[in-house]
């Protein structure tokens, strides 16, 4: 029977792909914590769990019909973003996917009441979430890689939906697996004229205090794991437009037993700005009794 050894809910942001000295510049001098705490989270999981594949929740490939789950046996090539091809150019990949893992998670699709497809296609497009933390938690460590969509016509149930879906397919498979949803908490971008004054990670420049508020709010319940809490509350948390509708963390939240789920978060690195939306790196570990093992008190 399969199960998932560790989850994170990991930063993305292109700032991390840039080379140390534009960092600099763009921080007042100052290293992003973000960076230093991805090394710190490789060294201390990714090199130490006993895993065979990770699931990547990628809360910038956006599908409409359905859900997508890539199923390729191997992907590579060279990467330049769309969105930022000056700063996310030409970057190697190669990593082995997980098939079977694949279809199986799209095969619990219609009896979670969703829709999940395993795509295999060699030239489907990849997103940059995906290829950013495979460079700093994937590389060389020759772990197979796959990588779930986010359907936009979704819903906070349909991602809960698919959630089920990926921990049933997990526990009915032989793997042990790593889930990393990966995006943000609030996610609002500075109009253009105004976001080059907001460059730098203290997070006096997140987008607006009522973001940061819900953001540290939900950071709180991270930490005391009362994943209860934030899916009780997400029509609120909505309103500061977290990254992808929370799709990423929501999936993830589901997949390891949804309100349930109990395991505490340890936040690496600072929580930070970048143009206005929130930038944070949260670990779960397996908690000794399971995903779901009863709270503490104090939580």
């Amino acid at each position: 029977m399969g199960e998932v050894v560790g989850a994170g809910l990991l930063s993305h942001v292109p700032t991390i792909m840039l080379p140390l000295e534009t960092r600099l510049e763009l921080n007042e001098g100052k290293e992003i914590s973000l960076v230093p705490a991805l090394h710190q989270i490789r060294a201390e999981k990714f090199e130490q769990l006993d895993y065979d594949t990770v699931i990547v929740l990628d809360s910038h490939w956006f599908t409409t019909v359905e859900f997508v789950i890539t199923s390729q046996d191997i992907r590579a090539g060279l990467f330049t973003a769309e969105e930022l091809p000056r700063g996310m150019c030409r970057i190697p990949y190669e990593w082995r996917g997980d098939r079977e893992l694949a279809e199986a998670i799209a095969a619990e699709g219609e009896p979670a009441g969703t829709w999940i497809t395993a795509i295999d296609d060699p030239y489907l497009p990849l997103y940059y979430p995906s290829v950013n933390l495979w460079s700093y938690l994937g590389k060389g460590l020759d772990k197979q890689w796959i990588s779930m969509s986010v359907c936009q016509t979704g819903e906070t149930d349909d991602f809960l939906r698919v959630g089920r879906a990926i921990g049933a397919a997990i526990e009915k498979t032989d793997r042990k697996v790593i889930i990393i949803a990966t995006g943000s908490l609030s996610h609002t971008f500075y109009k253009l004229k105004e976001l080059r004054k907001h460059e730098a990670s203290d997070p006096s420049h997140i987008i607006s205090p009522k973001a940061r508020e819900m953001d540290h709010e939900r950071l709180q319940w991270f930490f005391e794991g009362r994943h209860d809490r934030v899916l009780e509350t997400m029509p609120e948390f909505l309103t500061v437009r977290p990254e992808g509708m929370f799709a990423h963390y929501l999936m993830m939240a589901a997949a390891l037993g949804e309100s349930s789920f109990s395991a505490p978060g340890v936040q690496y690195g600072d929580y930070e700005n970048s143009i206005g939306t929130s930038q944070v790196h949260v670990w779960f570990d397996r908690p000794e009794g399971g995903w779901t093992a009863p709270r503490t008190a104090a939580a």
